[in-house]
């Protein structure tokens, strides 16, 4: 029977090694399978690319990480097209294999005269920044002539811009009402000669997904082959909008893409004698103008606003529709991603030991007890007034709701549709910087009493930037808005210490004493005002 036990003990270990073996070849397969995919997607991908304009004459190429759940993405191998290829004739075999780092793993066989001996893509050291620096999970490079004329409306330009856009929602990051910048590097005669300039691009744009090469197209990527196409289109599309405004005597950086002014490159939009706020805005002087600041970047609650309107109007509304919200959206894809973003600032405030704070259960757990948890978790948030990512942007949805129902209405001080006015026709930039979500800071400028502000603005910053108590979120700010030197830009808030922090990242910074604002602390250097029109 001891025989029999041990023989029967033997037969047991073969079966499950056998069953790893197949497990392991199973796995082997499914990576064989996703490499063959990949490999026909880019050469399918090539040939629509070559249609499109984006890669004649056998310029432009495509790079794509091979689609294995299994593997983290930093790992997986990836799939580019050759050099010097006809794109429109492209094979799945005609494709190199490249690892994690960039070294190949297998290369196409050479094919008769009259082809050339295959050689991977000039631009491979580039694509390998894109995936480096920000874990792309595809990367385009198109010779599309939109893409290189872009490059060329402004030969001493740094940077494209292009703001309120519809195509402008497509790229990563970006909404309709936000200035899409895009670097411009300098071309060089070989391909990898741009390395260095496109990874130095890369990295003083963090919002980026592309980088524009003067004369030569553009660099874009994705976290897919999806993402990073889409955004190509968009971009096309874009530069194609850019280039016609221009030959129609049009800026595309202007929030109305208003007249460009002759010799300076800047802006001047027309003011209709229907606007709303004509009523309010006395008439511009020319000859007692005083120089604006290059750009403006304005807090709201206690600088725009009221701070009364956000503590005795917003947060109560929230906090009486919060359950009722939950309740009607919570199966909705973006309810879904709020509560997910709620659970990993939940988790972080345990890991913290933040006093009140519940643990979010899993779905599993039902509706109720989710709710239960994300209420108790979001009313103590808004009774400590907490800037967090996670609440703005559930409170800008709830809110969003309000205005749509006319429950809402945006509260701005007097002087400002008349100093936005004054700012945007001086061919000024105006940009909002709040702890309130970008869409809650829309909502507000766009449901105001003299009608819809947003006109005059040309981007929002939010909490996703950064803290504002912080110098780097305004050197970061710098990075977006296109200035040549942090003093270029006048911050103005309520809070002194949001007033440092811009100063120390050497913004030119001023304070404002509005109704219901806190008092100031004696002889704290910095300039006051008491409306935004003395700016």
């Amino acid at each position: 029977m001891g025989g029999r036990n041990l023989e029967t003990q033997e037969d047991a270990a073969l079966t499950e090694t056998k069953e790893l073996g197949m497990g392991g070849l199973h796995l082997e397969t499914q990576e064989e399978a996703a490499l063959t995919e990949t490999k026909e997607l880019a050469a399918e991908l090539c040939k629509q690319f070559y249609t499109l304009g984006w890669m004649s004459g056998t310029g432009g190429s495509i790079t794509i990480k091979v689609n294995n759940p299994n593997v983290p993405l930093t790992e997986r191998h990836i799939v580019m097209a050759p050099s010097g290829v006809q794109k429109e004739r492209m094979l799945p075999e005609d494709m190199y294999v490249l690892n994690g780092d960039g070294s190949i793993l297998t290369s196409p066989l050479p094919k008769p005269t009259p082809h050339k001996p295959p050689k991977c893509s000039d631009c491979s050291s580039l694509f390998l920044k894109a995936y480096q620096m920000r874990n792309a999970g595809a990367v385009i490079h198109s010779h599309g002539i939109a893409a290189c004329l872009a490059t060329m409306i402004n030969p001493l330009a740094k940077e494209f811009r292009i703001t309120h856009m519809e195509m402008i929602k497509g790229i990563a990051g970006h909404g309709y009402y936000d200035e899409l910048v895009v670097p411009i590097i300098e071309n060089t005669a070989h391909e990898y000669e741009l390395t260095d300039s496109l990874a130095a691009a890369i990295a003083a744009y963090p919002k980026t997904t592309a980088v524009l090469v003067r004369n030569h197209g553009i660099y874009n990527w994705g976290d897919s082959w999806i993402s990073a196409k889409t955004q190509a289109e968009c971009y096309h599309y874009l530069f194609e909008a850019a280039i016609k405004l221009h030959k129609l005597g049009l800026d595309p950086a202007d929030a109305r893409h208003g007249q460009l002014r002759r010799g300076s490159g800047v802006s001047v939009a027309s003011i209709s004698s229907g606007n709303e706020i004509m009523s309010t805005a006395t008439s511009i002087d020319e000859g007692n103008k005083k120089p604006y600041p290059h750009v403006i970047v304005l807090d709201i609650e206690g600088t725009t606003t009221p701070i009364s309107f956000v503590t005795e109007v917003l947060f109560p509304y929230a906090v009486d529709h919060l359950e009722d919200h939950l309740e009607s959206t919570y199966d909705s894809e973006e309810t879904k991603g709020d509560i997910e973003l709620l659970r990993q600032q939940t988790s972080e405030d345990l890991e913290q030991g933040l006093s009140g704070i519940v643990e979010i259960p899993p779905d599993d757990a039902g509706k109720a007890a989710v709710i239960a948890a994300l209420k108790n978790n979001l009313l103590l948030m808004i009774k400590e007034d907490r800037k967090v990512t996670a609440l703005k942007q559930l409170q800008g949805h709830i809110w969003r709701t309000g205005y749509a129902k006319g429950d809402l209405q945006g509260q701005v001080f007097e002087d400002v549709p008349e100093a936005l006015l004054k700012w945007h026709t001086a061919g000024t930039k105006v940009y909002i910087y709040s702890s309130g979500s970008r869409e809650a800071q829309r909502l507000i400028f766009g449901h105001t009493k003299y009608g819809d502000l947003r006109r005059y603005l040309s981007g929002y910053f939010d909490t996703t930037t950064g803290n504002k108590r912080e110098a780097r979120s305004y050197s970061e700010i710098c990075l977006s808005v296109g200035v040549d030197n942090p003093s270029q830009i006048t911050f103005a808030t309520d809070v002194l210490a949001e007033a440092v922090a811009a100063k120390q990242a050497g913004l030119e910074a001023v304070l404002l004493l509005r109704p219901g604002n806190g008092p100031l602390p004696p002889n704290h250097g910095f300039r006051t005002y008491t409306s935004l029109l003395e700016i």
